[in-house]
């Protein structure tokens, strides 16, 4: 006992205890990198799918023909059915399935969201997508540095998407442009506060989740749910930039 005692002092006094500290905290900070470099891949790279399938789509007419017919009530409705399933299958599924639950829903929604070319231009279009993936990136990269706590936003932000859900659907009725330009303006600045807020509960998550076998499952949860945050963005500052037909 004494040996070793008198052997963690000198390692003390030459520094490479304190250098021990840092190659530890060095292996956490990599993992973590990883962890959210993983999230961020998955989500650009299923935003970029649903752009691509939603160009596709409306350029060749289908998203016309999708239009006026009962098929766009599938295309529209089919997205929520992928985000239910995912979270309430996701312990019983591989994370193979989950895999493919996951692109097989990006492909989906970009063919929800091809009817957008019909109603604003392509230009204003391509304006609100590079001005969301800024504040996207600016919000994100705020909940990943920010020392303040978050977590009690959660709450908050989540009974607002509820409302929003309910305001939309009784508008729906009243078909209001103002109620809808006020709809919009709650919709930017609640999932703003989701993108920060999901960015810090996922680095948080990290501690949990490393090392177990949930990890590749957390990835495309976490995908998903920035996904989320960056589509209904770009969807509600659309209605603000965007110049209709």
């Amino acid at each position: 006992m004494a040996d070793w005692n008198d052997t963690s002092r000198n390692a003390q006094r030459l520094g490479s205890v304190p250098r021990a500290g840092g190659e530890v905290a060095g292996r956490y900070d990599e993992g973590l990198r990883k962890y959210m470099l993983s999230i961020y891949n998955y989500m650009a790279s299923a935003v970029l799918l649903t752009g691509i399938v939603a160009l596709i789509a409306a350029s060749s007419g289908f998203a016309l023909a999708m239009a006026g017919s009962p098929l766009i009530w599938v295309v529209m409705l089919a997205p929520l059915g992928f985000v239910m399933a995912m979270s309430f299958g996701l312990h019983k599924m591989s994370q193979g399935t989950l895999n493919l639950l996951f692109w097989a829903y990006a492909i989906v929604m970009g063919l929800s969201l091809s009817t957008i070319f019909l109603v604003y231009t392509g230009e204003s279009i391509a304006v609100t997508f590079f001005a969301t993936a800024g504040a996207f990136a600016g919000l994100s990269l705020y909940g990943y540095t920010t020392k303040k706590d978050l977590s009690g936003f959660g709450s908050f932000l989540i009974m607002g998407v509820i409302g929003l859900i309910i305001a939309s659907l009784v508008n729906l009725f009243l078909q209001s442009s103002a109620f809808a330009f006020v709809i919009s303006g709650l919709g930017v600045l609640i999932f703003a506060g989701l993108t920060a807020y999901d960015t810090q509960r996922l680095k948080m998550q990290y501690d949990q989740l490393r090392g177990s076998e949930f990890m590749g499952k957390a990835v495309i949860m976490g995908a998903l749910s920035l996904y989320l945050d960056f589509i209904n963005m770009f969807m509600f500052l659309l209605q603000f930039l965007g110049n209709r037909e």
